[in-house]
């Protein structure tokens, strides 16, 4: 009978959400994930508890900056990235940045291409409404798209109060700094470690093209649709979520001898 790997020998999980949660959102994950390895899930720049104040703008490459930095504070060497939406392009950031430390990336409702400058207007707009607003009005009227409309109550909620409960400031600073992300498309091309890509199906921000393209990009990677979620298929349809997640752990990171 092969060996199980000990917690202490896996490779942590280090936990990027995207805009405008919080740490929060990965709460199905750090729950599943947690009593087998390390995992770290903090809260970025400018959103939930984060100590760190937001810029004007806040660009991926700082976001990338400060992830390496909790790496060096927290004495990790070598992790698997997961990140969602805004999350999986810090992701991508991080694995141009320090690909050495990079294990593994699993990116999820997100998408490589730079900003058009239809989106890059759309973008700086949205971050002079948040500033002039708050978050409340944006929070009513994307709820149903972060999470499709027959998703359970509570899920709903814990969306809902992420989004209004995020500083406008934090929120406006990084959509500024990504209307001016880079095209990631040729680093997908070439990544050295595994990959996986996971959708929900009635994604409208990312939709599953945008997943297969991704998937087509990557030289090693795994593809997870996950049917009856749009935006947040980790806390739609966590289970699967979760599966998909540790499946390609087992398998691709840290394997039983």
């Amino acid at each position: 009978m092969p060996a199980t790997p000990s917690p202490a020998s896996l490779t942590p999980l280090v936990l990027v959400h995207g805009h405008p949660f919080d740490h929060t959102m990965w709460n199905p994950q750090i729950e599943a994930f947690s009593a087998g390895r390390r995992v770290l899930a903090p809260d970025l720049r400018g959103y939930g508890a984060s100590p760190a104040a937001p810029a004007a703008v806040t660009p991926l490459s700082r976001f990338a900056q400060d992830i390496e930095e909790l790496l060096d504070e927290a004495k990790v060497e070598a992790c698997v990235l997961v990140g969602l939406s805004m999350g999986g392009q810090i992701v991508m950031e991080c694995c141009d940045r320090f690909p050495e430390r990079v294990r593994g990336a699993v990116l999820a409702d997100t998408f490589p291409t730079p900003e058009t400058p239809e989106g890059h207007l759309a973008r700086n707009a949205t971050a002079d409404r948040l500033l002039a607003e708050g978050m409340r009005g944006y929070a009513d009227e994307v709820l149903e798209k972060m999470v499709s409309p027959s998703a359970d109550a509570s899920v709903k909620a814990h969306v809902h109060r992420m989004m209004t409960a995020t500083d406008p400031r934090g929120a406006a600073a990084a959509l500024r700094g990504r209307a001016q992300r880079p095209d990631y498309r040729p680093l997908l091309t070439r990544l050295a470690v595994p990959a996986l890509v996971v959708v929900g199906a009635d994604d409208e921000f990312t939709p599953v093209s945008d997943a297969e393209a991704m998937h087509a990009a990557l030289p090693d990677s795994a593809l997870h649709v996950i049917e009856g979620a749009a935006h947040m298929p980790n806390l739609e349809r966590p289970a699967e979520f979760n599966k998909a997640l540790a499946d390609f752990l087992a398998t691709r990171i840290d394997p039983a001898p």
